[in-house]
Order: structure tokens, then sequence, then C-alpha cells
């Protein structure tokens, strides 16, 4: 009999979807889908470069063109659509991976153990709603496959080439599912079928190239790796640092389930996929969340055996859990940007010219139906562009040419950003708000 995941699991996870729900928040990197999706739907075709920008971008390559048109009809149902993707995306991974370590031998006090402790160290990624809710999904079920395959070798192997280009075309984590992918190949495959693991790694890279960008899909990944700020190590892209605390306890949810994970002497390809997924949280601390969901199986096989939780004890902590989500979801998540107000004034200030406005802030007035100087996807403009853009954000003189093109400036609260604008003496604080502060040129009101 197939083993399927126990009590104390469920608990585990209907609890972590509540306190997902009840804490989310939209974050940057989330809204510019809805806006291309909205171009997409209204023009019938995929627009070239970013139709809502004012800096150039006619040569960036649309991939993610899927993952657009579905945060556009998420978006028709406001930000609960938002946070019921998001939560889903969360159910998704956590059951695969429970189920996995199921089936892996690990027992049901365990799993919940190991998923409770992934949970704590990758919340913000399961909270805060971004486009990578796609690969919160979608990264457990390929993993999820290469075991299963690795437990019994098979053709079904094949089934992850339609996965990978489903994948590319909702967001660019495809490129760690392909790495981890490709080790799989490497240290397990070989072993049985050098010939086919060749092809296999030849066909994934090629499955990661079905988009509407075709051959020119490599260069939008080139463009995403090596975008400014990816560069610099700033924002999304910013490194584990033990300064911050939501990065401390990643670094030790990382730490205690590698730990148990290496007492279940999991096979070579695993602890290589393990290494790797590691290296790469310490360069990006948001990728650590796929280092977690990857040690989550074989960590819960490699716990003590712990006693067996009280069947009612359980059934009433995913009852919580489901209610938690329910509040969380009547509720809605976070505001993190500027009012709907706010937005409404900067968007008649700015009377058709481009709002210069911070990453967030300049995703709203784009899905708005306002026009903006720059901003997501960052990648999709020049190297030049990136640079004065983020120079601005972070308070330095050389972002200074941005802002002499603005008329209309919208920044976050209490920034670096809005502390340069206060003292420029071309423009006026117009309106604020709990988030944001509007700013426009003298003699432009």
């Amino acid at each position: 009999m197939t083993p399927g995941v126990g009590p104390a699991t469920r608990a585990a996870v209907g609890l972590s979807i509540g306190f997902a729900a009840v804490f989310s928040l939209v974050g940057a990197d989330a809204r510019w889908l809805g806006a291309l999706g909205a171009a997409i739907v209204r023009d019938g075709r995929i627009p070239h470069g970013v139709p809502y920008a004012s800096d150039p971008t006619g040569s960036w390559p649309n991939v993610p063109a899927l993952g657009e048109l579905v945060f556009h009809g998420v978006l028709a149902l406001g930000p609960r659509g938002l946070l019921l993707a998001q939560l889903v995306a969360v159910a998704v991974a956590l059951a695969v991976i429970a189920r996995d370590a199921a089936l892996a031998g690990a027992r049901d006090a365990g799993i919940a153990l190991a998923v409770l402790i992934a949970v704590v160290g990758a919340f913000p990624a399961l909270a805060i709603i971004r486009v990578q809710l796609f690969s919160l999904a979608l990264f457990p079920v390929l993993l999820g496959l290469l075991r299963a395959e690795t437990r019994r070798p098979s053709r079904r192997l094949w089934l992850a080439l339609p996965l990978l280009a489903l994948w590319s075309n909702l967001h660019g984590a495809v490129l760690v599912g392909l790495a981890v992918f490709g080790i799989h190949l490497v240290f397990e495959r070989a072993r049985r079928s050098l010939g086919e693991a060749a092809v296999l790694a030849v066909a994934g890279a090629l499955a990661c190239c079905v988009t509407p960008a075709l051959e020119r899909t490599p260069r939008y990944y080139e463009g995403v790796l090596k975008n400014v700020a990816a560069q610099r190590g700033v924002g999304l892209w910013a490194p584990l640092s033990l300064t911050k605390p939501f990065d401390i306890l990643l670094a030790a949810a990382g730490l205690v389930l590698l730990a148990l994970a290496l007492r279940a002497r999991p096979r070579t390809w695993e602890l290589v996929a393990l290494a790797a997924l590691a290296a790469v949280a310490v360069h990006a601390q948001r990728s650590g969340v796929w280092l977690l969901l990857a040690a989550v199986p074989a960590a819960a096989v490699g716990l003590p055996r712990a006693r067996a939780t009280q069947t009612r004890l359980a059934v009433a902590a995913t009852l919580a859990g489901l209610a938690i989500a329910a509040i969380g979801l009547a509720k809605g998540p976070a505001s993190s940007g500027a009012s709907a107000g706010l937005l409404a004034l900067t968007i008649r200030e700015a009377a058709g010219t481009p709002v210069l406005g911070q990453d967030l802030l300049a995703e709203q007035v784009a899905l708005a139906g306002g026009r903006i100087v720059i901003g997501n996807p960052i990648d999709a403009f020049s190297h030049h562009d990136q640079s004065v853009y983020l120079d601005w954000i972070g308070g330095k003189a050389a972002g200074d040419a941005d802002v002499d093109r603005a008329r209309v400036v919208l920044v976050e609260r209490h920034g670096t950003a809005e502390r340069r604008l206060a003292r420029d003496p071309r423009f006026v604080l117009l309106r604020r708000d709990a988030h944001a502060a509007l700013f426009v040129r003298r003699g432009g009101s």
C-alpha cells in the first residue's frame, strides 16, 4: 500500500497555509505581469518591449507571457485574487514535499516537523506575493518526479520536458529546475543510460525555449541573470545577510534541515543538488526557499522517531489552520504601496507624462493604466538605464538623471529617495499616505 500523509502533516500544512494568508503582503515583482497581461488582451498580441514605460525596451524578448495572462486574470479578482493564487501555490508546494517524504519512508511526526522548520525559514517567500508563486508550486513537482525516478527508474522522466516548457512560460526560476534536472541526469540517469541522459539534457534546455520568444529565449534569461540589480546584489537579488532577522531564520532552518538530510544518506544527485541550492541561497537570499523545499523529504527521513500525534489534536489544528486561512483571505493581503486615492492623483497630475516611481509603486501606476519612466521587469531596459534607476532608488546623485526628466515622482516613505527629493527645490510635496509620497515639479500642478 502506498503511504499517505498523516494527521500531523496535514495539521502542519493547514497551519502553514493559514499563517501565510494572515501575514500576506503583495510585494514588488507582482503587478507588472498584470499590466503586460492587460496589454496582451487589449491588443490581441504580445507587445514589443514594455509598452507602459518611456525608456526604450523594444528588443526585450517577452518570455513569461503566459504568466502575464494568468496574473491579468487573477488580478481581475483584486488583491484577494493574488492571495488566493499564492495560497494555492503554497498548498501545492507543501503537499507535494510532504507526500514525497512519506513515499521516502518518513514518519508522520517527522514530516510535520520538517515542514514546519522549512515554513519558518522560508516564511517571507510563502507570505509575500510575487511572480515566483508559479515556481513555488512547480519546483516541488519536479523534485517529486526526480525522486520517484530514483526509487523506480522509468520513462516518466520524460514528463520533465513539458513541465519545464510550462514553467519557462511562467517564471524565470525554471533555470533552478533545469539545473537540478541536469544534476539528476549526470549523477543518476547517466549511470543507467548515458545516451538517454544526454538526449534528455539537450531536450530539457530546448524545452525551456518553447516560449513566444523561441530562439531569443536564452537572451531573456541572460538578461535576468545579468541585470544590474543582480550584479550589485540589491533588492530581490540581495545576498544572505546574518544581520537581518529573516535571513538568520533562513540560515538556521537550512542548516538544521541539511544536517537532518545528511543523516538519511540521500543519493549522490540529491547531495549535489542540495549543495548547489545552498550556494544559490547564499548568493541571493530569496532563492533560499528552493533549498528548504528540496531538503524537507530527506530531513524528515533523517529525524529520530517521534511520538505519534493524537488524531483529534491534529484534526483540530488542521481545521484551525483552514479557518485562519479563510480569515486571511477575507481580510486580503496587507497594503504595501500607494493608496488608491494617491495612485489616482499621481496619474491625474502626470497628465499622460511618464511617472518616475520606485519599483512597487511604478508597478501600481502601470497596472492602473498610467505610464512610467522605468520599472519592472528591470531586465527589459538597457544596463545604463537600469544603473541610473537603481542609483535614484538608492538616493545617489547619479540617479538625478531620471529626476531631471520627470514631472511627477512617487517614492516610498522614509527612504533615501524621498529625503533627497525633499531637498530638491524643483519639486514640491503634493500629498503622502502611510506608504508613499507624491512630489510634483513646481509649476506643473
